[in-house]
């Protein structure tokens, strides 16, 4: 059972939380959080600054208290590996990345457990901040357009703030496997309507996607995924 509350908060801020009851180990957990818009990325701080309490649901006692930020940090990237080792090809050795922040580093680290990459290429707006992320990773390199960095890459992940696409179908390399991360709100895009049209997809979970995934919601209203398409979830292709 899950129940969820999003809601705006100041300055384009996001506060949420999420309840949910975990059967198998009889634990209840609640999770608060706030996401402020762009400043704490600023101050090189996490983005999701938050709490996840733990409850034993016979007395009500707190049992744990952890931190909600890391969780996600290592969540998303994980589910993206998961995704990844399912569905990329075997062989798939070169990654990409669109990005730079918390989420652009998890990834690299995470799809490197999945497959054994040779080369990791790194493109943000910010060349600067590209090449440190580089710097901090083996085999990566950050580079000037994303037209390089998808440049002959097996896997693709997009893990940046995006309200306007910047990857496009043109850029994608045959068989290529994109990891679309960041665009959580309708009003969010990384990859163009176009490439849903043009790739199998899917989803982490359908409520959720159709509800914020911003690239989804404008295939839709484009016409270039039926407003009726049932997507598969990860977990039915595993």
């Amino acid at each position: 059972m899950a129940k969820n509350k999003i809601a705006l908060i100041g300055a384009g801020n996001i506060g949420g939380e999420l309840a949910n009851l975990i059967v198998q180990k009889q634990l209840a957990d609640v999770v608060l959080f706030d996401i402020p818009a762009k400043e704490n990325f600023a101050k090189g701080v996490q983005s999701h600054r938050g709490v996840v309490v733990l409850f034993d649901p016979d007395s009500g006692a707190p049992v744990c208290v952890l931190h909600a930020g890391e969780i996600t940090a290592i969540r998303t990237a994980a589910a993206s590996a998961v995704a990844t080792d399912a569905l990329a090809r075997r062989d798939a050795k070169r990654l990409a990345i669109l990005g730079y922040g918390e989420q652009a580093g998890t990834h690299a680290r995470a799809i490197n457990k999945v497959r054994k990459l040779e080369a990791i290429t790194v493109w943000g707006r910010s060349p600067e901040k590209a090449k440190s992320l580089a710097a901090r990773h083996d085999g990566a390199r950050a580079v000037a357009s994303v037209d390089e960095a998808c440049a002959g890459a097996d896997i693709i992940c997009t893990a940046t703030a995006a309200t306007t696409p910047i990857l496009r179908a043109a850029q994608l390399p045959e068989g290529v496997h994109v990891n679309a991360v960041g665009a959580s709100l309708p009003s969010m895009r990384e990859i163009e309507p176009e490439i849903l049209g043009a790739c199998r997809v899917v989803v982490d979970y359908r409520p959720s996607a159709d509800a914020q995934a911003g690239e989804l919601i404008a295939a839709r209203a484009a016409g270039i995924v039926p407003k009726d398409a049932v997507l598969p979830e990860i977990g039915e292709v595993l």
